[in-house]
């Protein structure tokens, strides 16, 4: 599993010209579901995901996590992060996972978040979807999940 993780003021998504779920103050999750993935590793990156210390204290170092600044997660299922671009300019994604598969890993990631008592709002999975967001900071962090481990 690979997640892009965003620093954000607010975000939202949209589908078909309708607003399906958006968020204030918190993190965009840009979620990535590969075929060889498990729920093990959807546990594992959904609590490192939950505890990233990517907002400022009082001197203004990152190190609050989204729970302690009473912020929210918009998850984003995308399966492009898989994208193989070592043949030629064209992304191959065999390395995403099928639907069937990618989908339950969401929602398992989901549940861990929602289960540390944070805010989570979901994209429509499989949609074509418009996200909306201003990254603060900017802030952006790539998180690999690997067989229950984090690269």
């Amino acid at each position: 599993m690979r997640a892009v993780v965003q620093r954000v003021s607010r975000a939202a998504v949209e589908v078909e010209g309708e607003t399906v779920a958006s968020i204030g103050r918190g993190l965009l999750v840009l979620l990535g579901v590969g075929g060889e993935d498990t729920k093990r590793d959807a546990v594992v990156l959904a609590e490192k995901v939950a505890g990233l210390r990517l907002f400022p204290d009082e001197g203004g170092r990152m190190n609050r996590s989204v729970g302690e600044i009473g912020g929210s997660v918009l998850v984003v299922s995308q399966f492009t992060l898989l994208a193989d671009l070592r043949r030629g300019r064209r992304p191959s994604f065999t390395g995403a996972a099928d639907p069937a598969i990618a989908a339950p890993l969401v929602e398992a990631f989901v549940a861990v978040v929602a289960g540390a008592g944070i805010p989570v709002a979901l994209g429509r999975f499989g949609a074509h979807m418009d996200v909306d967001l201003v990254n603060q900071g900017p802030v952006t962090i790539v998180v690999d999940a690997a067989e229950g481990r984090i690269l």
